[in-house]
């Protein structure tokens, strides 16, 4: 089971008082928009084996939206941040490189 702590209320909930959001750090398509950009925005996602960015909200406590860094592949949750953040701060993204030589921001973003 997942555990993780929103950043606004600073509440450690399992996952089963949080609601998923899907992938964090998406560019959003709406009204307006072609068929493209939404056909992209709905349907297409990024399905890595480890490094991941989500979207949560915090559904039975404070209602906000935040995000999260986990490993799909271990569960491993690296940390949360406020959801209005347009890329992870960067002690999360140096810790998350401390723990998985190789990875960087730079290279997930490039391939997003």
């Amino acid at each position: 089971m997942l555990i993780l702590t929103c950043p606004y209320c600073g509440v450690a909930a399992e996952e089963t008082e949080l609601a998923p959001g899907g992938e964090a750090h998406l560019t959003r398509f709406g009204p307006g928009s072609d068929d493209a950009e939404f056909e992209s925005y709905l349907f297409y996602r990024e399905n890595p084996k480890g490094v991941h960015f989500e979207r949560w909200r915090h559904a039975n406590g404070c209602g906000k939206w935040f995000h999260a860094a986990r490993c799909t592949n271990t569960l491993e949750v690296f940390g949360t941040y406020p959801a209005q953040t347009t890329e992870p701060p960067a002690a999360l993204r140096e810790a998350i490189s401390a723990k998985r030589p190789g990875w960087s921001w730079r290279s997930f973003s490039e391939e997003t």
